[in-house]
Formats: C-alpha cells, structure tokens, sequence
C-alpha cells in the first residue's frame, strides 16, 4: 500500500518540500530500500525508525518497503525524515487514514525510544508550510516556538511519536502553540553590555556613535588594553533596534547553523567575533552542503575581527565581497547558495607588533622592518572599505576610578535611530538604507557641501595627500555627522571631524 507525507528539506536558508512516498509490499524477502538522493544520514533513519516504532509498541513490518524522497534530484541531508518516514510507514499499514497528511507538513528526528528531537530549520520549514497553504505543521515540542513566530499556520509541538500518531487517528487533542510576537520581540531585545560602562574614550565612543548612524565599517587601533573589545561589544547595543522582519531574517540564518540555543526568535544584534585561526569557508561560509558562515551569522549586526593582522590575508581578502554587495554565494557541485551577509566589520589591532607604538608609559622594541611588515599583513583593497579609522589610546587612573558615568546606550541609539530614519526617507527608491551604502551617484546627489566645507576638504586632500577613495569616505562620514545634528546642508565643521576619522591617511599609522 502506498501512503505520501509532505516534509522538507534545507537548502541555504530556504526550506524546499519533499513528498516523502511510502509502498509497502508484501511479497517476497523482507528489504528496506531508500531512493530519492538520500545522504548518509537520511538513509540511517532507517535503523532509528525501526527501533522507534518497535520501542513505542509499534509493529515494523516484516516486508519490501520502498521509501521514494521526490523530487528525485533534489540532494536530501539531516535526520529530520524520521518521523515523515515513520508515520508513512503506519499509515501504508493503516494505522491511520491518509487523508489527514494532506494537511499538514511533519518533520522530526527519533530518538530510538520513540522521542522526538529538535530539528534545524524549523522557521523556515514553517514558512514553506504556509506558503503550501499547509493547514499545520507537526514537529518536536522544542522546536515548536521557533515555528510558531509564522502567523498564519498552527504548530503542533509533539514528545513522542505515540502522541504523532494519536493526534494523526483524532483521538488526541493537541492545541497549536501561539506567541505574543510583540512581547517576545520587546522581551528578547535586551542586551546584557552598556555604553556607559565604558570609562575615558570619549573620542572612540564618538566614532562608534558616527559609524551606528550611518552604517559605516570602522578599524581601531591601540596598545593592548585600551578597551578595543569593550568598545566593539557594546556598539550592537547603540544600533536600532531590529525590526520584525530583522529579526526573522537573522532567525532563520541562525536556525538553519544550529546556533539559535532554544531562544525562539533572535531580536539582539548579532555579534560575532572568530578567532583569527579561522579558514576562509568558516568565515565565509560552504562546505560540501554550504552553509553559512560567520558573516551571514552577522546579518543584521557586528562582526568583530580582533588582532586584524594576525588573520590569514587570503581569510582577509574573502570579506570584500560581502562587504560590497551585502550577500556572499556560494557555490559547490552539488547547488550554488546565496547567504544575506549585510553586517557592519569592526577591526581592531595594534600599532606595531608589541603593541606599543607611540604610548608614552611603554617603550616599543619593534624594529623598522618589523613594524612595516606588521601593517603590509592588512591590504589596501580591504582598508579602502573601512570608512573610519581611529586611535584608541590607553585609559589613564584619573578615567578609570572615575564616578561619572558616560551616557547610557538607550540615550545614544534615540540620535542614532533619528539619524538613520533621515536617512531612510532620504534614500528612499535607491535600494540602500543608510549612508555607508552610498555609491559615487548617490554622493554627487545628497553629498553637497557648502562653500566653506569645500575649502576645509580641499585643504585637507593637498595636506595630507588623500586618494580620490578617501574623498568619499570623507563626503560619507561627514552627511552621517550632519545627518546626526540634523542638518540638511554638511557644513564646515562636519567636514573637518570627518577628515579626523582618516587616521591612516594622515600618517598616524
């Protein structure tokens, strides 16, 4: 008898349906046969369902079962076809009519008890499910939150492949998991770190507040212990707050890696910080079944490469891409997938190899050479897409024992956020959100300067020899300025606290 129950699969971050096709014939020698490009983990099921259903009081049978996984060409991974498997299997014995699966998707892994574990994907999957015109979805209980934050499809979270089967015959009642999608978006959007724990560096707090407003990537550089890392862990918490549609996008992303840790929906800015060992693929993502990597973790958030140097350039030279087009593909022989990847890149790292160029309490023993091949590890191409680059010097007693408390990121973010929403009215139509998108035609149309910024600006690039890239950072950096004073026009003064946020172009490094 041959029964279908719809699933899914994960491709990227997409989840595709799958007809998992169940026959089962009596005749001949008892054979379990598995086609439809399974992997090896979809094709140990096998043992897991047989184990499941005979442990849960269940009746394997003893014949040729055919599992088909359609379509066909379409590569199959993970352990979630268990319980698809497992309940086709039941109803080609009639355990329950097959009517009923054609209204819901099912997905879950067995544990050889009959136990049903999380699955990855489960948000996407869901989405699928509603765009199917599914009208539910059937998957383990822990799971279930994460797929509930789809409106418009009921979840049903399950324990036990026992309590799959009674719901399936009707003589269970389960009701569909629901969640308060604005109270759960208020609740989780809370960090743990605060700008105002931050003592001295007020100038670094400055830039970080100039690069929040107008999304623009930043490098840091200073001896070690200047507070770097602690500065780059709180400029999250100065970032708008994400809106639904973020943060169900960076949901998805983190659902699909595994990362997620049981929260339901992720409404914090991520911030990511790889260790600077990190390969090529672990940051940019693939695999022989890609996935994504560090900087589609980043969507919507921070990544954090501290010790800039100490990465490989190759590691280095992979993060161009994403940083222009704010997505990363990748491609394999097996599909070619595209991971969002629009993330703001904080660097930070020394000014030479001990750390202690130009501080005044710490004498450096770098040599010339030494400290010359140091900063070569760092290419041009990558440091042209950094717009603000700043010293971060050390903190002195008097800063650190000090009572006052600097402004809490809450205050910090309400300019921020009205930065940002000119900047969202402003660039409306042009397919970019925020100053540090701007390309050459966006400048020449909202970049304009008053005659006074002209000569600041002119004076500047003969000074200090700027190239024409450093020009448009400098326009960028100074509408971000003018935009956070509100000002229509960018004057003056604008321009020359963007100029100071060139510090490698005025030879400080």
């Amino acid at each position: 008898m041959l029964s279908k129950v719809l699933s899914a699969t994960l491709m990227g971050i997409e989840a595709y349906p799958v007809e998992v096709e169940v026959d089962i014939t009596p005749k001949g020698l008892p054979h379990f046969c598995m086609v439809g490009l399974p992997d090896t983990t979809v094709k140990e099921s096998r043992d897991r369902v047989k184990a499941a259903l005979k442990n849960s009081g269940f009746i394997f049978p003893l014949k040729q079962i055919t599992v088909n996984l359609a379509p066909a060409d379409l590569k199959k991974e993970g352990s979630s076809f268990d319980l698809p498997i497992a309940v086709g299997i039941l109803a080609s014995e009639g355990v329950f009519s097959q009517d009923i699966l054609r209204e819901y998707m099912i997905t879950g892994e067995l544990s050889l008890d009959g136990r049903l574990k999380p699955v990855k994907g489960a948000l996407s999957i869901a989405m699928t499910a509603r765009r199917l015109g599914m009208r539910g979805i059937v998957l383990p209980k822990e799971s279930a939150p994460e797929a509930a934050v789809v409106e418009g499809v009921s979840v049903y979270g399950m324990d036990h492949i026992v309590e799959v089967v009674e719901f399936l015959q009707g003589v269970r009642e389960v009701d569909s998991l629901r969640i308060d999608l604005k109270e759960l978006l208020d609740s989780a959007s809370v960090y743990d770190e605060n700008f105002s724990e931050i003592k001295g560096q007020e100038h670094a707090k400055r830039a970080l507040e100039v690069a929040a407003a107008g999304g623009h990537n930043i490098l840091m550089i200073g001896p070690p212990g200047a507070g770097k890392t602690m500065l780059a862990r709180r400029l999250r918490t100065i970032l708008p707050r994400m809106s639904f549609e973020e943060a169900l996008e960076t949901t998805r992303i983190h659902s699909v890696a595994g990362t997620l840790s049981g929260q339901p929906l992720l409404a914090t800015r991520p911030f990511r910080t790889p260790h600077h060992t990190i390969s090529d693929v672990a940051l940019i993502g693939g695999g022989q079944y890609p996935r994504p990597g560090e900087v589609s973790l980043s969507h919507n958030g921070v990544l954090f490469l501290d010790e800039l140097p100490e990465f490989k350039r190759n590691v280095l030279e992979v993060l161009r891409q994403p940083l222009e087009d704010g997505e990363v593909t990748v491609s394999r022989a097996t599909a070619s997938i595209t991971f969002p990847a629009t993330f703001m890149l904080v660097a930070a790292m020394n000014p030479c190899p001990c750390g202690y160029l130009g501080d005044e309490r710490h004498q450096c023993t770098c040599t010339p050479g030494q400290i010359q091949r140091y900063r070569r590890r760092v290419s041009g191409p990558l440091l042209d897409r950094i717009d603000i680059h700043i010293e971060v010097p050390a903190v002195n007693y008097r800063e650190l024992s000090s009572e006052h408390s600097g402004e809490p990121s809450e205050t910090i973010r309400q300019r921020v956020e009205r930065a940002r929403r000119i900047q969202i009215e402003r660039l409306h139509g042009e397919g970019i959100y925020c100053n540090g998108q701007m390309r050459t035609r966006h400048l020449k149309k909202y970049c304009r300067l008053k005659t006074e910024a002209k000569t600041i600006l002119e004076k500047a690039m003969h000074k200090m020899s700027l190239s024409a890239r450093a020009y448009t950072r400098i326009l960028k950096v100074a509408r971000t300025i003018a935009d956070l004073e509100g000002s229509e026009q960018i004057e003056s003064h604008h321009v020359s606290e963007a100029v100071q946020y060139r510090m490698l172009d005025r030879g400080v490094f």
